[in-house]
């Protein structure tokens, strides 16, 4: 990557307007996780996927990271992890909760605000694709399928 690159991601990263910083990702990433082990909702959920906390939190960091630096970091496919999850709207709730009361305490107005915008979309779009793979709600091809006429 060149200079050149990473001075563009800079400028175009919401995250840096917002003064969000790595120091700050991390300590998002690690109080809130910390809340979700505790959880009596979202921890037995996460006990069961993740027998290692540290990779699971360096990959979090890796993720926000990319989401709100562009650092580029972060290499995956977070529906497929949590596809087979089984979460439901509630799960979700609970989560947005705990991960907006921790940028509350840990960040400055303006980056706990797009932390919980981040996470407000993040969340509405694993919920969609959930609801998807459950079959609660029809997928872009079943409604091609009912547009063309039938022979």
């Amino acid at each position: 990557m060149t200079e050149a690159t990473d001075e563009r991601r800079k400028r175009l990263a919401p995250g840096t307007a917002a003064g969000v910083t790595e120091a700050m990702i991390d300590a998002q990433v690690r109080v809130f996780y910390a809340k979700v082990q505790r959880d009596p909702a979202l921890g037995p959920i996460f006990s069961r996927v993740v027998d290692d906390w540290e990779p699971h939190l360096l990959r979090m960091v890796d993720f926000w990271s990319s989401v709100l630096l562009m650092s580029g970091r972060y290499k995956g496919n977070p529906v497929a992890k949590h596809a087979p999850l089984d979460l439901r709207p509630t799960h979700f709730a609970r989560w947005l909760h705990l991960f907006a009361e921790t940028a509350s305490e840990i960040c400055p107005l303006q980056a706990a605000d797009l932390f919980r915008q981040k996470a407000a979309m993040i969340a509405e779009s694993l919920q969609l694709a959930a609801a998807v793979a459950r079959g609660e709600l029809p997928t872009q091809s079943d409604h091609i399928t009912k547009q063309r006429p039938q022979k």
